[in-house]
């Protein structure tokens, strides 16, 4: 009699009958790393299979949840022996659902967030080593005890993870003083697609030999590798804050404002960040216990912040004395200036909630771009006539980081118009910004990276032969394609 267990399963026979390969891989993964490290159970896995917003939905035979770089090499390892994708997470604070799962029910998700230990604070070279789940806030606030300041801040710091901001080349509000995540990371240790530990975790500032090799796994959205560990700069802690709300007119009286604040504040401008009139009339409507800034409402608002050292006093008169001026020139038409810590947080909120707004108001068509600085107003208006002629009713939500050229340009649902508008508008509406970006030499991405929602965007307006290099860095790295599948490449 022909044993059906031997014919259907050869190698491990003692699975017994209609036994499927992927009951192994599980048994084989729970056996290696414990019950307490991988969920299973369809319940427990489910909240991992849908990004922040609700866009997109994949699929997962289970969760690991990892306590140290070890485990998380062994659990690679069995993966790519069995050639199981891997789908690493960080606090799932993205926008284009670089850290969903795609549709296939092999899937394993890899979150770190057990991984967040700060291994060390040194504030005599002005650096930090910690997890790679560390959630962002927590390092700001640690930084902070030691006098000193970690740089990169984002709306979505109280959630977001350093594995996930290294992994995504994040951005954020400070940017124009301290630059991206790239310009943050002294160095990095992670896990390779095979299970090997790339131990690149140095503290040095100058290190000239060779290639720059942690600068390939920052930014690269998890497809060549899980970052576990990652080394940071920090600076002098800028404790002396004063912060301005501006009115203007136009972009094109924001960009007049931003020339004349750089040059009259040079390092001491942290941020530069615009946002039109329906911005701060949805956060208005959706946040609780804010308020309106003015009398009355502008077509769009600048939030300026200066920080340093020491001396408030001279900061709020060197500020005072910038806007007294944009006022006599025309740049701006009203101005409320922070008179206490209380305050500037509350000009602040009116920036920062506007992502939690969009949420609350339903699904927005959310365009992560940047501009060579000086075009930004023109290609507002163009981009704008352009929308109108396909979708004369459209919501126009504009608002980001003016002063590096990055616009979050998101565009929703007519008035009245079914939630499933974005749905069906969503590939007419970005084919139509991202060919306008592309005339004024823009980017699709800015600081959002690609994940899934920009991969035919990615193709389409990504030089040829980058791309083709970037294909032979994959194959290098991660010759299965088991690293984050459907993302990027």
């Amino acid at each position: 009699m022909i044993q059906l267990t031997h014919l259907l399963c050869p190698r491990f026979p003692f699975l017994g009958p209609y036994q499927p390969m992927t009951q192994y891989f599980l048994h084989q993964l729970i056996e290696l790393l414990g019950k307490d490290i991988v969920t299973t159970d369809a319940c427990e896995v489910s909240p991992w299979l849908t990004d922040w917003r609700g866009v997109f939905e994949g699929k997962a035979q289970a969760v690991v949840r990892p306590l140290t770089t070890q485990q998380l090499a062994d659990c690679v390892r069995l993966c790519s022996k069995h050639a199981i994708p891997i789908i690493p997470r960080g606090g799932n604070t993205g926008l284009c659902g670089g850290a969903t799962p795609d549709a296939s029910a092999e899937n394993v998700i890899v979150s770190l967030d057990r991984m967040n230990r700060i291994h060390s604070i040194d504030a005599r070279a002005n650096t930090l080593v910690a997890d790679a789940g560390c959630i962002l806030g927590d390092l700001r606030r640690a930084a902070q005890e030691s006098d000193r300041l970690l740089a990169v801040s984002l709306a979505a710091e109280d959630s977001s993870q350093i594995g996930g901001n290294a992994a995504t080349n994040a951005g954020g509000v400070n940017v124009l003083r301290y630059g991206m995540m790239r310009e943050q990371i002294l160095g990095i240790e992670a896990v390779l697609p095979d299970g090997r530990i790339y131990d690149g975790l140095r503290s040095l500032r100058k290190d000239n030999t060779g290639y720059d090799l942690k600068q390939l796994f920052i930014g690269s959205e998890g497809t060549l590798g899980i970052i576990t560990r990652v080394s940071l700069k920090l600076h002098a802690r800028t404790h002396i804050r004063c912060a301005v709300l501006v009115a203007v007119e136009s972009a094109a009286h924001a960009l007049g404002l931003m020339q004349q604040v750089v040059g009259a504040c040079g390092p001491r401008l942290q941020a530069f960040e615009f946002f039109t009139a329906q911005c701060l009339d949805l956060v208005l409507g959706h946040t609780e216990g804010a308020q309106a800034p003015f009398g009355r409402t502008y077509p769009a608002y600048v939030l300026i912040e200066l920080a340093d050292t020491r001396n408030e006093d001279a900061l709020m008169a060197l500020l005072e004395e910038v806007i007294s001026q944009a006022l006599e020139q025309g740049f701006c038409q009203d101005a409320v200036v922070s008179a206490s810590m209380t305050q500037l947080q509350a000009l602040w909120r009116l920036r920062e909630d506007i992502s939690e707004a969009q949420r609350a108001d339903g699904p927005h068509l959310k365009h992560d771009i940047s501009l060579p600085i000086d075009s930004i107003p023109e290609f507002m208006s163009s981009v704008e006539q352009r929308l109108r002629a396909v979708v004369p009713d459209c919501r126009l939500f504009v608002f980001g980081h003016f002063g590096d050229g990055n616009l979050h340009y998101n565009v929703s649902r007519p008035p009245n118009a079914e939630r499933a508008w974005a749905a069906d508008w969503e590939d007419r509406v970005a084919d139509l910004v991202f060919a306008e970006v592309a005339s004024y030499g823009g980017s699709i991405s800015a600081e959002h990276g690609i994940g899934q929602l920009k991969r035919r965007a990615f193709y389409e307006y990504k030089d040829p032969m980058q791309i083709a290099l970037m294909k032979q860095i994959k194959q290098l790295f991660d010759p299965n394609g088991i690293m984050n599948p459907g993302k990027l490449l």
